[in-house]
């Protein structure tokens, strides 16, 4: 596998391996994506990447991290996000949304103003978790979803997956990592529940499951589907990647496409080893146990790195975050390392030295 392969998932058929990570801009109001976040993918979009993901997008109010989230619980979003879409497509790269609920870590203040807790007068929640345990001394407290709440969940996610299809994504992404809520049900430290979603594997595992059928009702095979899965918690008794790989065959099985390898968030100040490409073991291990296709992310910053993760066979796809938010045009730069002729947009000809014969 090379960085400008054109692989296939499903019926999509991309222009490389490059995967635009979702990052959340905190910007929105009232959900809505505006000026900022057209501007924000659409010149990922321009800059190259095969996919171009959205960041975690919100199923419901309450699944914000904070209030300025986007959001596709309601039509005026979805229309706001389908010109994003557009735009993302006309430009040759896969437009995809990222799928979230926050959980326990919702109703906090965006980061650049402290991401604590929000007041009562700051529009704050009361964030939903599987069991009453805050995510640290500093934020809320959540209640504990009942069954009537996580039939909730599920149907919010497969009413924004309909909402996602109408405004002309191309990939949808489930996010059940990072402490989020899905992630929450996985992890033992996290999940501390007796009933059928509590336990064993198969208990914490069945919401995400079931979250998975729901969307694939509403977004069947051939269309690509991602989970992004915390391989790690990076902490005593919590989930391990041991537990990832075995969830990673059950979501092969249903019907899921690629997992979505990155690691922690679950406990607030794990000990990581952070490094160069110090997840990608993770995406090889699911890759060659599992049977599916993973995406690796996390410290991965240039070309010739990307393109030997590929050459190894550890991933599928390279999945950047940071280093996109630095250089939109980072695709066209290693492609030009690489030694790989790519095509600018006819505007930009000129500063690239090409022209179209």
């Amino acid at each position: 596998m090379h960085l400008f392969d054109t692989p296939t998932i499903g019926e999509l058929t991309l222009r490389n391996r490059i995967v635009v990570s979702p990052m959340c801009e905190y910007s929105a109001v009232d959900g809505m994506p505006d000026d900022w976040h057209f501007v924000h993918l659409g010149s990922r979009a321009v800059g190259g990447a095969g996919i171009v993901f959205t960041e975690a997008t919100a199923v419901s109010p309450e699944g914000r991290i904070s209030p300025g989230d986007t959001g596709i619980w309601n039509d005026a979003q979805r229309d706001a996000w389908a010109r994003v879409a557009r735009f993302v497509a006309a430009q040759g790269a896969a437009p995809g949304i990222q799928l979230a609920h926050a959980g326990r870590k919702g109703s906090t203040e965006v980061p650049w103003r402290g991401g604590k807790a929000l007041a009562a007068g700051e529009g704050a929640w009361t964030p939903v978790a599987p069991s009453a345990i805050a995510f640290d001394d500093d934020y809320p407290m959540p209640v504990a979803l009942d069954a009537a709440g996580i039939a909730k969940v599920v149907s919010d996610f497969h009413a924004a997956t309909l909402r996602a299809r109408d405004a002309g994504f191309h990939v949808i992404e489930i996010h059940a990592a990072h402490g989020y809520l899905l992630h929450e049900f996985l992890s033992p430290l996290s999940n501390r529940r007796d009933d059928e979603y509590g336990g064993s594997l198969e208990n914490r595992a069945r919401i995400v499951r079931e979250v998975v059928a729901a969307v694939r009702e509403a977004w069947p095979a051939p269309k690509p589907l991602f989970v992004r899965l915390s391989a790690t918690d990076w902490a005593p008794g919590g989930w391990d990647i041991d537990e990832c790989v075995e969830l990673a065959r059950m979501l092969k099985r249903d019907g899921v496409d690629v997992i979505d390898c990155s690691s922690g968030g679950t406990v607030p100040h794990p000990s990581i080893p952070t490094a160069p490409g110090y997840q990608v073991p993770f995406a090889a291990r699911i890759r060659r146990e599992a049977g599916i296709a993973t995406a690796a992310v996390g410290l991965i910053t240039d070309a010739r790195q990307a393109e030997a993760i590929l050459a190894r066979g550890d991933a599928d796809f390279i999945v950047m975050a940071r280093e996109l938010l630095r250089d939109p045009y980072f695709p066209r730069r290693a492609a030009q390392e690489l030694g790989v002729a790519i095509m600018p947009p006819v505007q930009y000809e000129r500063g690239w030295g090409v022209r179209r014969t």
